[in-house]
């Protein structure tokens, strides 16, 4: 097994793509938002689907599926890994 590894921000994935969180560069009530939903550094994430227009963008975490906006979800950013 080959595995890489890239930092990217989450808006960037692509649908059925795998990473986990590194870090949250959001404030205010976003930020206690996305980190009461599970969302903390290390948690793996999951691209499920993304609207027509590329805005917003569902993610699986842990177990629940959730909507960000495309601005939102540039302000996290993920280690992509890529398993062959």
């Amino acid at each position: 097994m080959n595995t890489l590894s890239t930092t990217v921000p989450l808006s960037s994935l692509g649908i059925g793509s795998i990473c986990q969180v590194v870090s949250l560069n959001l404030q205010g009530l976003l930020r206690r938002r996305i980190l009461d939903l599970g969302m903390v550094p290390g948690t793996p994430v999951q691209c499920i689907r993304k609207s027509p227009s590329g805005d917003p963008i569902a993610y699986l975490v842990r177990d629940t599926l959730i909507a960000l906006r495309s601005e939102d979800a540039s302000q996290i950013t993920v280690n992509l890994t890529n398993q062959y």
